[in-house]
């Protein structure tokens, strides 16, 4: 028997690992350990453990470490208080393999006390860069904490290995939250509109604009261009999402509230859309506006335009239909009005995803389940052949 802990601290790395939670629960010979935690377990942040329950998956651990505020010292807090949640549950289940996805806070303490545990680590979504949040060093931290890794693209896949991990140990199969949209039967336009009670059929933007950490604000400046920016644009309604609860998260989510308030028949803000609502609004929107990674590796296998405002994803990849801009009034105007413009939306319906079709879930989970562990932990620096 195979013990594997996967762990999701948000509604975002729920949806990447739905359906490999769906093939790990199927598998003879496998046991699955559910940690739960952060924003999951929120009201504030949609209390999204509901949805988790609600797909019938058995949550074995919860850790509730969300910080009580999101200055930079209550979230090293909170990190530490992940440490010692999944510590204790490593302890207690003695799992033989923990999985994790890309470069949160909380991540890092999850893959730091399977370390200090001895326990074999899979990462998810490695290799990648974002210079304009912690994340990016978080990334590599985890990669280097990890002895399996699956990337999202050769060249992430390239990265890590530059990073000297052992090329036999790193895979490039594609981004698994892709796996939504082709398994999903999304909503129709009118579906949509119905289960958000809020009339979505004329034309409008779907925005979501997350704490630019590495910012001594948070982005709140930023953030401001984009709702003035947005106020030019009143042809257009908005279904807007919560940023995530990173340092200044609070104090975004206030802006957005104060906005839609001022605008309750032009703007909807949901704390939570869930995986099937949120992919089936970026089917149907005019475009997708913010700083969020869905608008580059979700978006693109719509066909739909991405205006990628501000530096926190700086360095990831990105497909001819996404429009990075900087976070200026000017620029994210002009920019948004570029990706509305029938030239570049017909040039999205040809615009390949980078970051592949799918299918992925099922080849991550052949690996994990039967990888050998053995002598995993003992990993040899993997030197390029540099001429040195």
């Amino acid at each position: 028997m195979r013990k594997i802990a996967v762990f999701t601290g948000s509604r975002a790395d729920y949806g990447i690992l739905y359906w490999l939670l769906t093939e790990l629960i199927d598998i003879e010979g496998v046991e699955l350990q559910l940690y739960v935690g952060g924003s999951h377990l929120s009201d504030e942040f949609g209390h999204t453990i509901t949805q988790i329950m609600n797909d019938k998956f058995k949550v074995t651990e919860t850790f509730s470490y969300l910080p009580y505020d999101d200055s930079a010292i209550g979230v090293a807090k909170s990190a530490a208080r992940t440490l010692v949640c999944a510590t204790q549950a490593i302890v207690k289940n003695k799992p033989d393999l923990m999985v994790v996805v890309g470069d949160r806070y909380e991540t890092f303490s999850v893959a730091q006390a399977a370390m200090m545990s001895r326990l074999p680590i899979a990462h998810i979504h490695g290799g990648e860069l974002t210079i304009g949040a912690i994340d990016d060093a978080i990334r590599h931290a985890i990669t280097k904490m990890s002895q399996l890794h699956f990337a999202a693209t050769e060249k992430y896949r390239q990265r890590i290995i530059q990073l000297g991990e052992q090329p036999k140990n790193v895979f490039s199969f594609g981004a698994p939250g892709l796996d939504n949209i082709d398994k999903l039967r999304l909503l129709s336009l009118s579906e949509l509109s119905e289960t958000l009670t809020f009339d979505l059929t004329s034309r409008y933007f779907v925005v979501t604009f997350h704490p630019e950490t590495l910012s001594l604000n948070g982005g709140s400046r930023t953030l401001q261009n984009l709702f003035d920016a947005l106020d030019s644009f009143t042809n257009y309604k908005l279904l807007i999402t919560y940023p995530n609860a990173d340092a200044c998260g609070r104090k975004l989510v206030a802006m957005c509230q104060q906005y839609q308030e001022a605008r309750p028949d032009r703007v909807l803000l949901v704390k939570s859309l869930g995986q099937l609502r949120y992919l089936s609004g970026i089917k149907h929107c005019s475009a997708v506006i913010g700083n969020s990674s869905s608008g580059l590796i979700e978006a693109p296998s719509f066909h739909v335009p991405t205006v990628n405002i501000g530096e926190r994803q700086l360095g990831r990849d990105c497909g001819a239909s996404v429009l990075t801009c900087s976070g200026s009034l000017k620029d994210i105007e002009k920019t948004i009005n570029r990706a509305c413009s029938p030239a570049f939306v017909e040039k999205c319906q040809n615009a390949e995803n980078p970051y592949g079709c799918g299918a992925v879930a099922k080849k991550i989970v052949n690996e994990i389940v039967s990888f050998p562990l053995e002598n995993l932990l003992k990993k040899q620096f993997h030197d390029l052949n540099t001429g040195f």
